[in-house]
């Protein structure tokens, strides 16, 4: 991924009002990010952690979107899968829902999918970070195919969420 400047990914979003994009927490350290290694930069609000956002390169352009976090579960912790990069984490995966964009959206109609509750599904695929024992299913394909897969998980969501 292209690194991204801060008025980039304000102007990127697509499901929230300008103004919102202009007043949400935008992460500081961009510089020191792992741009080479990202498919998606994704970030929780550090003021609101049921609140979190994801940038990407999308058809040659960036797209942004806001995103509500699942409460934590007063269950026990279970093993879920990333519906993203297929990484599996006991208590680490969130169920995140964006609302739609335009006027879909502005009548309440969302959609959601699950994540990563970190938003590191790029450094898992990569071997970069670890889940712990068990998180990445054995796989025949290359890690490229895992990128490519994780990719089209994610241009996937945002299309529903833009439709």
């Amino acid at each position: 991924m292209k690194p991204l400047t801060e008025r980039e990914i304000r102007a990127a979003f697509v499901n929230c009002t300008k103004g919102e994009a202009k007043r949400l927490s935008v992460p500081r350290d961009l510089g020191d990010r792992p741009w080479e290694d990202l498919d998606y930069l994704g970030w929780r609000d550090p003021l609101a952690p049921d609140r979190a956002y994801l940038a990407a390169e999308l058809d040659g352009r960036p797209r942004a979107l806001a995103l509500r976090c699942s409460g934590a579960s007063s269950r026990t912790a279970r093993r879920s899968m990333c519906s993203v990069c297929v990484t599996t984490h006991t208590g680490g995966v969130s169920l995140m829902v964006a609302p739609k964009a335009g006027k879909a959206g502005r009548q309440g109609d969302s959609v959601g999918i699950y994540l990563c509750g970190d938003l590191a599904c790029s450094l898992y695929v990569r071997g970069r970070k670890d889940a712990g024992p068990g998180a990445r299913l054995h796989e025949t394909i290359t890690t490229e195919e895992k990128i490519l897969r994780t990719v089209a998980n994610l241009s996937a969501f945002v299309a529903k969420v833009t439709a």
